[in-house]
């Protein structure tokens, strides 16, 4: 048993054991609500060991997961691995009698792939689930599966800062939430925004990471003792403010996920020879860590966040304003212990506009592991899961499509079925784009190549000039950090390849139909296979390329690659510059055409050019022509050219007589008074149904017909609806005849004039003795009457005769008749005969 006393001597979280525990004894869900620095992530793990027996309890990142281990090994007085351990990627220290083992959510996520019983574990502790990480959030989903189907495995969903209510209705009906009060000191907040934008083209601006460094030291030399905890969004500008910071006198050390253990304790371990340092961190050291003797924190104000660009297919990690939780978390970490500060380098109302809660990476991050993840789990989207939220749906469906083309799963009508090969690529921990890359290439490289290419786009690593083949010559060097975890990896790679492609790979360089290419050749078929869509080339400006998939990108201006026609791209980043390409590696079009899969081939390409359909047979890699020769498009391909260019120019292109206009305009009427089956005949709608009424003039204009050749009257009466057409006269006359007799044409209102009635000009004289206004389809739609003087000018408009006659009348009398004293104006025109001509005309 841990000695819960000796563990939580000191720590707020302590006043919710007893809570904790009958949580525990009962049905074995529960929430736990505690503020930063309270020590939950030290407590309640033995306190679940005591209660139930093995506990595992999930990290966000293995930096906390190694740390958490590590305190709570140091409190109960024990070796680190015995009863305290952690397993992270590639680094373990754990034995037969751990009774707490840390994990990432990554990790425990691909152990429930492999054995979803979790056998052997009574307890999972899913700490900081508030930061919505993806696989935290597929994890508690999964858990919550497992634990319907195992009365005797407890969860337990802990955090700083969440939504408990939430929580605890996800994990299911009636269970308790256990809260420990914040016990604050003293926090003093203030605001030092930079004169200079924080951001610029590149990213994070120069200029700001200055004003970081020089406030981080001005405000630390106001401490009698103490460290700094600076946060900036990510590693280059850890590395850039702590240089900054030693070169003005200040002990800095960075703190990231991607520096060693060795390093990354350094940064956690206070320095008892030193008064005041300062500890430069990303937003791993936001909840998750303790950083000790911190009383300042410098807040840039920044934070990296995953996006996906659903259109162009374009994941990356993006700089975008901290939310305000999450900065609120940062300020916290200078008040744990004792009183303290906090700087937001920004200015106090422009911290106003910063969102709330930063967005859950299920609903901005790429989701293709994610949807792999829950097509092999058995549940394809997370349908019927417990997911705090769905994923976002355009992400989802790009994801789909993209583990189709890898052939991970088949995707019938939205239906998805997970496959062999995707169970395979599952089991690999990475992404399955390079899972499918490390698979493929150990068969024609070996699986040491492909292994070390993989390791080395996963690194953390920076190419220089985007140039990946610099980098793995960098690592293979040695003597960094890097070096060694890329070692890692490649081991840990190696290792996960099954028996058959490492068997296939060991013969696969001796293979004369695929010899083994050199070590950058290497390097190019790996990012390929990963990346297909991404193979590129060079277009129009040095460093500028067109990528297969149709985007454009350019390499960044310090890059060792300019001049190189193809590249093979491993990363890109969208900027407000436009896409910038921040990995890459040469290669051959041979290369590219080995691995492009269905994006390489030959297709005819049929447009509309000079008023005629042009053919063209192109060789291509996705939007990338290789090669093109004039052809003759068959009939299918010229139609769909003069589909495309009409739906590209609008039916304006066509040339429309009177009579077609007109009946389309009765047909835009009747469909807007009566509905179906009268069409809808805008310019959207008939776009839409081309093929349905334009069909034969369709295959007339693609043989050489002109344009201004093609009658629209027989078209548009193939829209009239049977047998209701036969009403078409009845309900919507082509003219109506006026108490003189004559029949007059009706001018109905344009299809883009909705709100107009249809209009009948006619002379005033001729509707003498006419009461009523005439109306049509079924006197729904009143006429608009123009009554024209002899010389067919208007005199009024109206839509109502009797008024007309019985107010207007007399004045258009007394003005028109001196004018035209031929032709009758009588003092009453209900009785008078209407008339055609003058007052001696027959008519």
């Amino acid at each position: 048993m841990f000695n819960l006393s000796a563990i939580s001597h000191g720590l707020p979280a302590a006043a919710m054991v007893p809570d904790l525990e009958r949580a525990l004894a009962g049905r074995g869900r529960v929430v736990v609500e505690a503020p930063p620095g309270s020590g939950k992530t030290t407590v309640v793990p033995p306190v679940a060991a005591n209660a139930l027996g093995r506990v595992i309890v999930t990290q966000p990142r293995r930096i906390a997961a190694r740390a958490a281990a590590a305190r709570l090994a140091s409190l109960t007085g024990t070796k680190l691995g015995r009863e305290i351990g952690y397993s992270v990627r590639g680094d373990s220290r754990t034995s037969a009698s751990t009774r707490i083992e840390f994990v990432t959510a990554g990790l425990l996520l691909r152990r429930l792939l492999a054995s979803p019983e979790l056998e052997g574990v009574d307890v999972v502790i899913m700490d900081e689930v508030h930061e919505r990480d993806l696989d935290a959030d597929l994890t508690f989903a999964m858990l919550c599966e497992v634990a319907e189907l195992r009365d005797d495995l407890a969860l337990v969903a802990m955090s700083a800062t969440i939504d408990a209510e939430r929580w605890a209705r996800l994990l299911g009906e009636d269970v308790p939430i256990v809260r420990t009060p914040a016990q604050p000191h003293p926090l003093e907040i203030s605001y030092a925004p930079a004169p200079g934008p924080r951001l610029d083209q590149r990213g994070v601006s120069r200029p700001f990471l200055e004003h970081v460094a020089h406030t981080t030291a001005a405000e630390l030399a106001k401490l009698d003792e103490g460290a700094a905890l600076v946060f900036v969004p990510g590693a280059w500008e850890v590395d850039t403010v702590v240089a900054r910071l030693r070169d003005l006198g200040v002990d800095a050390l960075p703190l990231t996920g991607s520096l060693s253990p060795a390093a990354q304790d350094a940064a956690l371990r206070p320095d008892p020879n030193l008064r005041r340092r300062a500890v430069v961190a990303t937003s791993v050291a936001e909840s998750s860590l303790t950083v000790p003797d911190v009383r300042l924190v410098i807040d840039s104000g920044l934070a990296r966040e995953p996006r996906l660009d659903v259109e162009r297919n374009i994941a990356g990690l993006v700089t975008v304003p901290v939310a305000r939780a999450s900065g609120d978390q940062r300020a916290g970490r200078a008040a744990r212990t004792g009183p303290g500060a906090a700087v937001r380098l920004v200015a106090e109302h422009e911290w106003a506009t910063f969102p709330e809660h930063a967005r859950p990476e299920i609903l901005t991050a790429d989701l293709t592991s994610a949807a792999l993840t829950l097509a092999v789990w058995g549940a394809p989207g997370g349908e019927g899961m417990a997911l705090p939220d769905a994923p976002e749906p355009r992400a989802l469906a790009r994801a789909h499509e993209t583990l189709a083309a890898l052939g991970a799963i088949e995707l019938v009508e939205d239906r998805v079925t997970v496959t062999e090969r995707g169970r395979l690529l599952a089991r690999i921990p990475t992404h399955p784009r390079l899972a499918r890359a490390l698979v493929d290439a150990a068969e024609l490289v070996g699986a040491t190549s492909a292994a070390q290419a993989v390791a080395a786009i996963e690194s953390d690593a920076r190419a220089p000039g985007a140039d990946l083949a610099a980098l793995v010559r960098q690592l293979r060097r040695g003597g960094t950090p890097a070096t060694r975890r890329w070692q890692e990896d490649v081991r840990r790679l190696t290792a996960l390849l099954p028996t058959r492609e490492k068997a296939r790979a060991e013969k696969a360089p001796t293979n004369q139909a695929s010899p083994a290419p050199a070590s950058d050749d290497s390097l190019a078929l790996v990012v390929a296979l990963a990346y297909p869509d991404r193979i590129a080339r060079q277009r129009g400006a040095a460093g500028d390329y067109l990528l297969a998939s149709g985007t454009g990108a350019t390499l960044p201006a310090d890059s060792a690659l300019f001049g190189q026609e193809w590249l093979a791209i491993a990363d890109l980043a969208r900027t407000p510059r436009g896409t910038i390409i921040r990995t890459a590696v040469p290669v051959s079009v041979d290369t590219a055409l080995l691995v492009a899969g269905p994006l390489a081939g030959e297709r005819v390409h049929t447009v509309w050019r000079d008023d005629r359909v042009v053919g063209r047979r192109i060789r291509a890699i996705g939007a990338i022509e290789l090669s093109s020769v004039a052809v003759a498009p068959n009939p299918a391909q010229a139609r769909a050219a003069v589909i495309a260019m009409l739906k590209e120019r609008g039916l304006g292109a066509l040339t429309w007589s009177d009579e077609a206009a007109e009946l389309r305009a009765r047909l835009g009427l009747l469909h807007r008074e009566l509905g179906e089956p009268w069409p809808d005949v805008s310019d959207a709608a008939l776009l839409e149904r081309l093929e349905e009424w334009l069909g034969p003039e369709l295959d007339r204009i693609a043989s050489g017909t002109s344009l201004n050749r093609i009658p629209l009257l027989d078209p548009v009466r193939r829209l009239l609806p049977w047998p209701e057409a036969a009403q078409l006269e009845a309900l919507a006359p082509e003219r109506i005849e006026v108490p003189s007799g004559s029949q007059i044409r009706l001018d109905y209102p344009a299809i883009d004039e909705p709100d107009a009635k249809p209009i009948l000009a006619v002379k005033l004289q001729e509707c003498f003795g006419w009461v009523e206004t005439p109306r049509i389809i079924d006197d729904r739609v009143p006429v608009l009457l123009h009554l024209l003087s002899p010389a067919r000018r208007p005199l009024a408009v109206t839509d109502d005769l009797a008024s007309f006659w019985a107010n207007a009348y007399a004045q258009v009398r007394a003005e028109m008749r001196g004018r035209y004293p031929k032709h009758p104006w009588p003092a009453d025109p209900l009785t008078a005969p209407p008339k055609r001509g003058t007052k001696r005309s027959a008519h």
